[in-house]
């Protein structure tokens, strides 16, 4: 295992520690990060998928730790919730969906010194949120799948919305986090930079998809080998499953022609 994906402190912040479980894959990189913050106790954030031997090691980080006090969720995917009742801690619940003006966010106080914003982030999931320590001013984020160590993150068009995905990178860039310790893949110390790239990448998606359409193109089949010719063959389910969330998109915002195939 490479230094930057070995379990252990986050760079710059001893009061993060990662452990990383042993389900690589396509979608979930070179495995689920399950994060403890503080100590004495701890808040385990994301426990990871449902084995034995990786929630062994993050019960043994947690008792390095002082204990735990609880487990935060970013969202209700498997890979990240799968261990909650092998770890036998508490859930703390967050409101995940939002409010008037579009947007939500709630302050968890864990302990004396040691608080957390819950940011209702959905796009990947309907039910994602991004937890930030000293918002605005530098502190780290736990990203879960909003944003990835390398890579882009699935949004499907069941349960996930790529609009939503797009204005949770825009209101995650607001908050300015000096570092995001993200739900797959190496911790992220250039949040700016990853943000605007997974904004531009997105867009450049979609300006694809609306000069093929320009064009006349209307066989499903040929929008994805056009747009997505740059994705490997072992991706290209997912890379079908995206093209729809941004056809839904368009088609939501009244840009999709009306003469489409299936």
């Amino acid at each position: 295992m490479s230094e930057e994906m070995a379990d252990g402190p986050a760079p710059g912040h001893p009061e993060i520690f990662r452990v990383m479980a042993d389900n690589p894959g396509p979608m979930t990189l070179t495995g689920t990060n399950t994060y403890l913050y503080g100590s004495d106790p701890c808040w385990v954030i994301d426990p990871g998928p449902e084995d034995e031997k990786h929630v062994a090691r993050v019960k043994a980080a947690i008792d390095e730790r002082g204990g735990a006090a609880g487990v935060l969720l970013t969202h209700s995917h498997a890979d990240h919730t799968g261990g909650v009742e092998m770890l036998g801690l508490p859930v703390i619940e967050f409101e995940r969906e939002a409010g008037p003006n579009g947007a939500a966010e709630a302050v968890a106080h864990l302990s004396e010194d040691l608080d957390l914003v819950a940011l209702f982030t959905p796009g990947h999931s309907a039910d994602h949120v991004c937890f930030l320590t000293a918002p605005g001013i530098g502190g780290p984020c736990f990203s879960g799948d909003l944003i990835l160590g390398w890579g882009s993150t699935y949004v499907p068009p069941d349960g996930g919305s790529l609009a939503a995905y797009l204005n949770s990178l825009r209101q995650l860039r607001e908050w300015l986090p000096g570092l995001i310790c993200p739900g797959h893949g190496p911790w992220i110390t250039d949040p700016q930079a990853k943000i605007a790239e997974y904004i531009e990448h997105r867009e450049a998606r979609e300006n694809g998809l609306l000069e093929a359409l320009a064009r006349g193109e209307r066989s499903r089949m040929n929008l994805l080998e056009e747009v997505w010719s740059d994705v490997p063959e072992q991706l290209r389910p997912a890379a079908n499953v995206v093209m729809e969330a941004h056809l839904q998109k368009l088609e939501t915002e009244g840009r999709l022609p009306d003469d489409l195939a299936e």
